[in-house]
Parts: C-alpha cells; structure tokens; sequence
C-alpha cells in the first residue's frame, strides 16, 4: 500500500529527515553518553530514557524515508471551481443543520480537530472533485450515510500553515 503524498508533502518529510540526523540524533547520543556516565545501568533511569529518545528518534526517521519511497505522487492542481488539495471548503451538513469550513490534504495531514480533513476520509471522499451548490451523500458505512451540500470553495490555502502530523 501506498500514501498519496504532494511534492510539498515530500519536501517536509525530507526536511525533517534532515533534521532529525544532523540536530536531534546528535542530542540523543550525547544524552546517552552523558546518562551512561553516571554509573549502573541497570537502576539508571536516566540511561533508559535516553535509550528510549534515541531509538524513538530512529523509529521516526525510518517511518519517513519508508514514506517517501512508498509514495505516490499526486498533484495540487484542480479546477477553480471544483473541490481539490488543499482548498478551503464550507459544507452544510443538513441533518445538523450546520455549517462547517474544512481544508482537504493527504492523509499524512490530516486533522479534524483542525479542520484538516483527508481526502480519504468519507467525507474527503465524497467531496473531492465537487462543485460549490452540489448536495453530496456521504457514506460512513454499509448502515449510515449522510448528505451534505458544499456551499463555498476558496482558494488553496499557504501550504507552510499545514504541517506534517507527527507520530
């Protein structure tokens, strides 16, 4: 399996990489060395954590290169007047009867509870590629659905506001 993944999305990820090798690594080894000189290891805590921080750090920067290589590159671009990456939409979600802004990005951007939905999700889904004024169903699951309409679609918003969700 594959994670859709924007140029700028790939960017990012490569920066943190780089990051994490020449910054953070660093600081763990040196945390390590310092911990590992205060004695028994086996009752320093110290040591332990800063094992822990290293390899977390490791763990981080094999999940992105594994991301990056897996990935599948797809593009920004859509129509002015259709849903697409990274644009600002407000849906009216009819049986609330309430209206909501959200912004579509990728999956590895996603966060609702920054209105930073992924076009994967079921409403990412149902939306993408819409136009302002369409009623939409969204479907949940086998059992639930819901409609929705999509009132207004704004321009892509700054990428650099949007950052990668960190694990």
């Amino acid at each position: 399996m594959y994670d859709e993944l924007t140029k700028k999305d790939i960017e990012k990820m490569k920066e943190e990489i780089e990051y994490r090798k020449l910054v953070v690594r660093k600081e763990a080894l040196e945390a390590v060395k310092e911990a590992r000189s205060h004695g028994d290891l086996s009752e320093n805590f110290e040591y332990h954590a800063a094992k822990k921080d290293k390899n977390q750090n490791e763990s981080r920067i094999r999940y992105l290169e594994r991301m990056i290589k897996t990935a599948k590159v797809v593009s920004e671009d859509s129509k002015e007047d259709e849903v697409g990456l990274n644009n600002t939409v407000e849906v009216y979600f009819e049986e609330d009867d309430l209206t909501e802004e959200f912004t579509i990005v990728t999956t590895i951007r996603g966060n609702s509870l920054k209105g930073l939905i992924s076009r994967e999700s079921p409403l990412g889904k149902a939306i993408f590629g819409r136009k302002a004024g369409e009623r939409v169903e969204v479907t949940v699951d086998e059992e639930y659905s819901y409609f929705v309409q999509i009132k207004s679609i704004g321009k892509q918003v700054d990428d650099d506001a949007i950052s990668i969700r960190k694990f």
